[in-house]
């Protein structure tokens, strides 16, 4: 096996709650009595342009929500959204391991519009861990296509079976696996660091 030299992480579902998914629009949409299969519909029409960078959030807002008048304000709405991450510790603890040890590029690949991924980046400090963020909402283009994984490995310099790519969807996984990454379906900490070893990143005791 090639020595690993690159980690990538996703964010949404492995080191932090995912920002703004299904499940944080349907509390949305019951919390501000929106109506569900508009701001869907909406939602489904703004995603790829609010995750590549090419929709800025208040544009994003704009189109789904405060087309028409609302009870509620544009502050209380942002609170709410930016609200709805929070850190899993387990997998935070994970990366504070790794990255005082010192001997891998650390880097993030994950799909995220921009205001919401620079909030998690400072809210969680996830610069203390990170040296490179790959996010869509910089690089333009979002997993699982591969032009976003090829992108990782340029801006790298890695070749991809020195590389372990960290998701939680088998379908960005099964993409960068085709272009000859390494990769760990995150299902829980304890398990990932067992394929962490496994690939040698972790020693045993870590």
């Amino acid at each position: 096996m090639d020595r690993i030299t690159a980690l990538f992480w996703d964010l949404g579902g492995v080191v932090l709650t995912n920002a703004w998914d299904r499940a944080s629009r349907q509390r949305a949409a019951e919390k501000f009595h929106l109506d569900w299969d508009d701001f869907e519909d909406r939602h489904e029409l703004l995603l790829h342009g609010f995750e590549t960078g090419q929709v800025f959030l208040e544009e994003y807002l704009n189109r789904v929500i405060f087309y028409r008048p609302r009870q509620f304000s544009r502050e209380e709405f942002k609170k709410f959204m930016f609200s709805e991450s929070q850190a899993f510790p387990e997998s935070l603890a994970v990366l504070r391991r790794l990255s005082a040890a010192q001997q891998y590029l650390l880097a993030t690949l994950n799909n995220e519009s921009l205001e919401l991924n620079e909030y998690r980046i400072g809210q969680f400090k996830l610069r203390d861990y990170f040296q490179v963020f790959l996010s869509s909402c910089y690089l333009g283009v979002r997993k699982p296509d591969d032009g976003i994984y090829r992108l990782a490995l340029h801006i790298t310099q890695r070749e991809p079976r020195e590389c372990v790519f960290i998701d939680d969807r088998p379908l960005n996984l099964e993409c960068a696996k085709e272009l000859g990454m390494q990769t760990i379906h995150f299902k829980k900490p304890a398990q990932l660091q067992d394929d962490l070893r496994r690939f040698g990143v972790l020693a045993d005791g870590q």
